[in-house]
């Protein structure tokens, strides 16, 4: 596959997400980095910014099947799965598929359910395949889960466990619009909802191919060392009780790919590791004195203090 097609087929894919998702170039490139890293997103912000938004306009824009759960204290596991139910016809049971069978998944305010329905989804986002009844059923390919939490809201909900927040490669806030974003955004939506007018750019067989394009990125050798540098200096500094897992070191090393790629190269810079840092591996790090996941700011600031101790290769 050639250079400019790659280059081609991630332009049309982000102008598209841009035409209805406005002011947040980067937040739309980093929601790409890891569809095309084959992992899944944690959006942590205040309700009514555009996180819905965001995955019904990647839907559209691949021409992909997109889900919604809206996570609640009493939302169970099989209303995620799915499950098997009788058929008194044929005297079998016949399996039901759940949301969690989509290319995009949008899991609305996560936290506010309890831990064994959050659980629910790891073998999903795992492994692409969920087990009901004793039965394995394969999810569609590509699969990307966007899930959501309101940072400000602790009522009800649930801080969720470490082995949850491992599996989402980046976590980042979407924030709030400039003032003429905000103002583009009012006045587009006088003839109704322009996300429902989205066509599609791409195919979803393009968007596996470009997965595994991501895998042929070049990683200089002095850049694995800085990007491991990293992640020992996570589990070696004083200030932090647990520090990356190695799985969180391969997203890493994945993530700095996919976003190579996005960023029309086929080779990574120190820049991608950098600018990737915070949103890979700090919710995936325990500062001390902190519970998993219950201070974003405090474990942010550990990463940039980590990155600012550590020689950067020519």
């Amino acid at each position: 596959m050639s250079q400019p097609n790659l280059a081609e087929d991630l332009h049309r894919l982000q102008a598209n997400i841009e035409e209805v998702v406005l002011g947040k170039p980067d937040v739309i490139k980093l929601v790409i980095t890891a569809l095309l890293a084959g992992e899944h997103i944690l959006l942590e912000d205040v309700p009514g910014v555009g996180k819905t938004l965001i995955g019904k306009a990647i839907a559209k824009s691949i021409s992909g099947e997109f889900s919604r759960l809206q996570f609640t204290p009493d939302l169970l596991p099989s209303d995620i799965t799915g499950s098997s139910i009788y058929n008194s016809n044929t005297s079998e049971f016949i399996f039901s598929p759940g949301p969690i069978f989509a290319n995009i998944v949008l899991a609305d305010e996560i936290n506010r359910a309890p831990p064994r329905t959050q659980s629910a989804l790891l073998e999903a986002m795992g492994e692409s395949q969920v087990s009901v009844d004793g039965e394995t059923h394969m999810l569609p390919k590509p699969l990307l889960v966007i899930a959501t939490q309101n940072p400000f809201e602790f009522e009800g909900t649930y801080l969720l466990p470490e082995s949850q927040l491992d599996r989402f490669l980046l976590r980042i806030a979407v924030g709030y619009p400039s003032r003429p974003a905000e103002r583009s955004l009012l006045e587009s939506h006088r003839r109704g909802e322009p996300v429902n007018e989205l066509q599609p750019v791409i195919d979803l067989d393009r968007i596996v191919t470009l997965q595994a394009a991501v895998r042929q990125i070049h990683f200089e050798s002095s850049l694995v060392d800085y990007l491991l540098d990293i992640a020992h200096a996570t589990r070696e500094s004083k200030e932090i009780q647990v520090g990356v897992s190695t799985r969180g070191t391969l997203a890493f090393y994945r993530a700095a790919q996919a976003l190579a790629l996005v960023e029309n190269r086929q080779h990574v810079v120190p820049d991608d590791i950098k600018r990737l840092a915070v949103p890979v591996l700090a919710h995936r790090i325990v500062p001390r004195g902190m519970l998993p996941g219950s201070d974003r700011s405090a474990a942010e600031e550990v990463v940039v203090e980590l990155l600012g101790k550590l020689s950067v290769p020519t």
